[in-house]
């Protein structure tokens, strides 16, 4: 866990602030990027800490607005604005080389933020990564009445199979989500990324991971697929796999 339960904040425009908590350490540096709805208290942000930490790595785990204990309403955000959030955070936050590593949506974030700053990415990690899921995870699978109700209402509430606290999905996530869409062209990265999804995921299907690699301009891109894994990819042996994957990644970036 993090040496303090207290979180920093960092100043963003319009009097929104980002929390986080960074262990300083060497490069390549990690980021994590948490999911929609979830927060930097996760057991992957808070694991993946602790492994960066007894090895000496440098490590920044954060919440967007609308995001644990960030400002803001949750409403509010958009993938730009997450993104958004995400590229202040490595440029006021961390120095040198950084590791992105994305959980479902912070997946598709950390695609972005890697194209918005290239030179300082060294190397990537998806754990079921969801890029374009506004439209094609949800958009595209609404019923005609729950499409109705976002027009009406500018809001629909859809309930979590991971909590008491239903999903929030607002008209505007997905109008605005369409203008970061990337899976219909190629996307100009050529850093090392590593893509880890369960085949059981009930949310994110694995194939778009698949998708994803093929996208992708790297031609250092490589898939593991976990027969029996769930969207989280929380249980200990994911973890496992998880801070291996990021171990080897982190060596031979450091070489």
């Amino acid at each position: 866990m993090s040496e303090s339960a207290n979180p920093s904040f960092l100043e963003r425009k319009g009097g929104h602030r980002l929390a986080y908590h960074k262990t300083d350490g060497e490069t390549p540096g990690v980021v994590f990027l948490s999911g929609y709805m979830s927060d930097m208290t996760g057991t992957k942000a808070t694991w993946l800490e602790g492994q960066c930490r007894a090895r000496g790595q440098a490590f920044l785990r954060f919440d967007y607005l609308g995001h644990g204990q960030a400002s803001g309403a949750f409403e509010d955000g958009t993938i730009g604005r997450w993104t958004a959030d995400t590229v202040a955070a490595l440029d006021a936050l961390t120095k040198g080389p950084q590791i992105l590593v994305g959980s479902s949506m912070g997946g598709w974030l950390m695609l972005l933020a890697a194209l918005a700053r290239p030179d300082r990415i060294a190397g990537l990690v998806g754990i079921a990564a969801a890029p374009d899921f506004t439209e094609e995870l949800m958009w595209r699978r609404f019923s005609p009445e729950i499409r109705a109700t976002l027009a009406r209402d500018g809001l629909y509430r859809e309930p979590s199979p991971y909590g008491d606290q239903p999903y929030t999905i607002t008209r505007r996530l997905i109008e605005e989500g369409r203008d970061h869409l990337l899976l219909g062209s190629a996307i100009p990265l050529a850093c090392p990324v590593r893509l880890l999804h369960g085949m059981a995921d009930p949310d994110v299907p694995y194939q778009m991971s698949l998708r994803l690699a093929e996208a992708l301009a790297s031609e250092d891109v490589e898939v593991s697929l976990v027969k029996d894994g769930d969207h989280r990819m929380s249980a200990p042996e994911d973890l496992l796999r998880l801070g291996e994957t990021l171990r080897a990644l982190s060596e031979r970036l450091s070489r």
